[in-house]
C-alpha cells in the first residue's frame, strides 16, 4: 500500500493552483489537500491541514513565500516545504533555503522532475533545480 503525499499548493495565480490540482488528480500517490494565495493564507492552512509537503511560491501578495516558509518551519520544524518559483536567481535560491525550505524547484522542471522533487523533500534530500 502506497503512502498518499498530501499537497497544500501556495501561489497567488489561480491558473497556477488549477494547474497543480489537475496534474496531481492524475497521480493516485499524491493529493491536494488545499490551497492558498499568499503566505499568510499558507501559514493558516499549513496550521489547520498539516499536509506532508508544501510547494510554496515565493513572490505573493500579502506576505511573501520566503517569509511564509520562515513562518512555518519556526513553528514547525519538521515542515517539508519546497520552493516553487520562475525565479532562479541565487538570491531567491539562498533566501528559500535560509528560511527553511526543504528544496527549490523552478516551475518549468516538468511534471516527472516535480514528482521526483516532492520525493525527495519528503524523504529528507534536498531537490535542487540546476
Amino acid at each position: 500500500m502506497n503512502i498518499v503525499r498530501r499537497i497544500l499548493v501556495v501561489d497567488d495565480d489561480p491558473m497556477v493552483r488549477e494547474a497543480y490540482r489537475t496534474f496531481f488528480s492524475r497521480h493516485s500517490d499524491y493529493e491536494v489537500v488545499g490551497e492558498a494565495r499568499d503566505g499568510k493564507e499558507a501559514v493558516t492552512a499549513y496550521r489547520r491541514l498539516r499536509p506532508s509537503v508544501v510547494l510554496m511560491d515565493l513572490q505573493m501578495p500579502e506576505k511573501s513565500g520566503v517569509e511564509a516558509t520562515r513562518d512555518i518551519c519556526r513553528e514547525w520544524p519538521k515542515a517539508c516545504i519546497v520552493a516553487l518559483t520562475t525565479f532562479g536567481t541565487r538570491e531567491y535560491v539562498v533566501a528559500a533555503l535560509r528560511a527553511g525550505a526543504s528544496g527549490y524547484l523552478l516551475k518549468d522542471a516538468g511534471g516527472p522532475a516535480l514528482l521526483t522533487g516532492i520525493d525527495q523533500a519528503i524523504d529528507g534530500d534536498m531537490p535542487l533545480s540546476a
